[in-house]
């Protein structure tokens, strides 16, 4: 009783600030109560923790076969994504400049479903960071990287139940392409024997760049021709995307433009294998946001 009262609160407090939902969507998995988005966030938060603290004095796991079938199945789903999203703007006759929520139909509901999966693979997408504190990679889980993967599925949420369709489609369309090239890379990576063939990791980083800027370009292009889409969403888009396109520059100024110390150059730190120039300590995160380190 006590929970539901609370979730009653919570659910009573965001219909307040954000307005009505979007009744096309009622009863659909985890949308009509907050608490599982957010319990499964502090899980993962949490589990960040004390998994560091519990692989401490212990081995790092190889994971092979694991991150193998993980890479595809997120791969696969991506491609899925890809396909269903332009297929489905396609036959609702999508405006690419600014799409509202309701004109298109039973096509708006075809994009709303997708979309539901895009939001619940940012919560599949948390076994990423896991996969790191398992193997002991902890200069892979930085602040962008946890910043990203929580605040994406708490937002994609939000999304899901106040604008489900219309413009939201374009950012996870780019996403999914980009997943695509992403997580097959991240597959291909795990395997040694594949790390020669792998030289477009710095192209990766180039497209998720691009992405960015797409993406917020296609925002405030509904800004300059309005059709009816939420204005306060529009801000609050491109206000976060263009967080990451400064923290994701940042990673690619560091990993492939700043030019190493003579100092460093000469003699590596203690326990810590450079590669041209770079220690493998470096910023890296994934979900369609920043590249991981080839292992």
């Amino acid at each position: 009783e006590h929970l539901k009262a609370f979730d009653d609160e919570i659910n009573a407090f965001l219909d307040n600030m954000f307005g009505p939902r979007d009744s096309r969507v009622r009863g659909w998995f985890m949308l009509d109560s907050y608490l599982p988005t957010f319990f499964l966030t502090v899980m993962y938060l949490l589990s960040i923790w004390l998994g560091n603290k519990y692989m401490k004095n212990r081995p790092a796991l190889s994971l092979r076969g694991i991150l193998t079938l993980y890479n595809l199945g997120i791969t696969l789903l991506s491609a899925y994504m890809l396909a269903e999203l332009i297929l489905s703007t396609w036959e609702g006759g999508y405006n690419l400049q600014c799409q509202d929520l309701t004109s298109a139909g039973e096509a708006d509901i075809r994009v709303a479903r997708v979309l539901w999966w895009y939001y619940f693979s940012k919560s599949v997408e948390f076994l990423d960071t896991i996969f790191f504190v398992l193997r002991k990679k902890t200069s892979q889980i930085t602040f962008l990287h946890v910043y990203h993967h929580a605040s994406m599925f708490n937002i994609w949420w939000c999304v899901l139940n106040w604008i489900p369709c219309g413009q939201s489609f374009f950012g996870p369309t780019l996403n999914s392409f980009i997943h695509i090239l992403m997580y097959s890379y991240y597959g291909l990576s795990v395997f040694p024997s594949m790390h020669k063939y792998l030289w477009w990791k710095k192209y990766l980083t180039q497209a998720q760049l691009v992405q960015f800027v797409l993406t917020i370009t296609h925002t405030m292009s509904a800004v300059v021709k309005p059709c009816g889409f939420p204005f306060g969403c529009l801000i609050f888009q491109s206000s976060y995307m263009l967080t990451l396109v400064i923290l994701f520059l940042n990673f690619y100024v560091q990993t492939y433009r700043k030019k190493p110390m003579k100092k460093d150059m000469q003699e590596p730190p203690a326990g810590k294998e450079v590669k041209n120039g770079f220690s493998k300590a470096y910023f890296s995160a994934a979900n369609g946001v920043m590249n991981k380190k080839a292992q």
